[in-house]
């Protein structure tokens, strides 16, 4: 059966995260959502762990679940600073466990080396290598995955202060890495014109700052497993067997798809940057260099191979504030249509993926109900993200027109 898990999710004790989220937020927005089941975030943050052993109740299988039958399995993100190789590395791991007892573990051993209830993500002065080679020193059931591997700050392989493979991080641990999250700004296409990484699973989830659907399962993996348990999970992601794709954001929707600097509204393609030398135009200090760019640098061939399947949509909110021409998803319009759409159609996913065009301008507006169909092919035109900026979508009256013609339910 298909099972679509988010297993990079943050509570409340993170920095630069909601203070507003709680366990019941991420499940009634995950069911919202169309997800099947969850990361528990943080698992390590005392007041967070103490939420999660109150709230869920751990099955033999390393499951955790709610009362309402909603699953969960034990997760955080842990980010290292430290020196490698003669430069500054900042780099963000997440870490999936099978059980409690195991995050207790885990847990112990972070305080012998520092503090951990000031940041649900904290931050350690050891290497990629040091911290691999503890997880594997508590149980080898534990699986660290590089976190949103290209972009530029904390991803491994991203510009600011990442690696150039994935064997550079690790070196001979690197044997012990067996899937990579993609991030939101890249996609397994772009991850498949590297060579170096064809021996790596590709692995996709949404590192959401807030429960809120527009976040939460904005990226997601696809598993076809015939029973929910953390070892499932785990052979999945750790052979690929039982890996069935990934959901994904169109990589110009992330915050740094391309290069720019955001204070000077400057934001460029690879090409353009490059005749700059990575300086900006304006400012004359240098670019904040994207994933588009970096893949450049570090691709070995044109066109990927291997790509495994996924599928690409924007978060629903997004297409509805396009079509309305408002920005804020809380306003009411806004969570009106959502909410008529979920009440009909059960789930966001089933919206965006599924639900006919015929049955979707039965309850929304025709033109809605089209920019949702571009959605679902991919076809919709988006102003690239970069420096920390979200992509846009741009709606042309025309082009969506001309568009709509080859849709598939057309």
């Amino acid at each position: 059966m298909d099972i679509i898990g988010d297993f990079h999710i943050h509570g409340r004790y993170a920095q630069a995260c909601s203070k507003l989220t709680t366990l019941e937020d991420l499940e009634r927005n995950a069911r919202i959502k169309g997800l099947d089941v969850l990361g528990t975030g943080d698992a390590q943050h005392p007041l967070w762990f103490k939420e999660i052993t109150s709230k869920l109740t751990e099955d033999e299988n390393g499951i955790l679940w709610t009362n309402n039958k909603f699953p969960f399995i034990w997760q955080s993100e842990i980010s290292l600073a430290y020196t490698h190789n003669g430069k500054g590395r900042r780099i963000h791991h997440v870490v999936l466990f099978p059980n409690k007892e195991i995050v207790v573990q885990f847990t112990d051993a972070l305080l012998k080396r520092g503090r951990i209830d000031y940041d649900g993500r904290p931050i350690f002065g050891m290497s990629s290598i040091e911290f691999l080679e503890m997880l594997r020193s508590i149980s080898p059931g534990i699986e660290l995955i590089p976190g949103h591997i290209l972009t530029p700050y904390f991803g491994i392989l991203g510009s600011k202060s990442g690696y150039n493979s994935v064997e550079e991080c690790f070196e001979e641990k690197s044997k012990y890495i067996h899937a990579l999250e993609t991030g939101i700004s890249a996609d397994p296409i772009m991850g498949r014109r590297v060579s170096s990484l064809d021996k790596y699973n590709l692995v996709s989830f949404s590192d959401p700052h807030s429960s809120h659907p527009s976040r939460l399962g904005r990226e997601s993996t696809i598993f076809d497993i015939k029973k929910l348990s953390y070892d499932t999970i785990i052979k999945a992601i750790r052979t690929g067997e039982g890996l069935k794709g990934t959901i994904e954001a169109n990589p110009a929707y992330g915050k740094y798809h391309i290069d720019g600097h955001r204070d000077c509204g400057v934001f460029l393609r690879p090409k353009e940057t490059k005749k700059l030398n990575c300086i900006c135009p304006k400012c004359k200090k240098p670019l904040t260099i994207g994933v588009d760019y970096r893949i450049e640098e570090l691709a070995d061939r044109e066109e990927p191979k291997n790509v495994p399947y996924f599928k690409e949509i924007l978060p629903l909110h997004e297409i509805i504030t396009s079509v309305y021409g408002i920005k804020l998803f809380s306003s009411k319009k806004i969570v009106e249509v959502y909410e008529l759409l979920i009440k009909n159609f059960n789930s966001e996913y089933n919206i965006c993926l599924n639900v006919p065009f015929d049955d979707l301008k039965k309850v929304v507006d025709e033109k809605l109900a089209r920019v949702i169909l571009l959605n679902r092919e991919n076809k919709l035109k988006i102003q690239p993200g970069a420096d920390g900026v979200y992509g846009k979508i741009i709606l042309d009256e025309k082009d969506l027109i001309s568009k709509q013609k080859n849709l598939k339910e057309f």
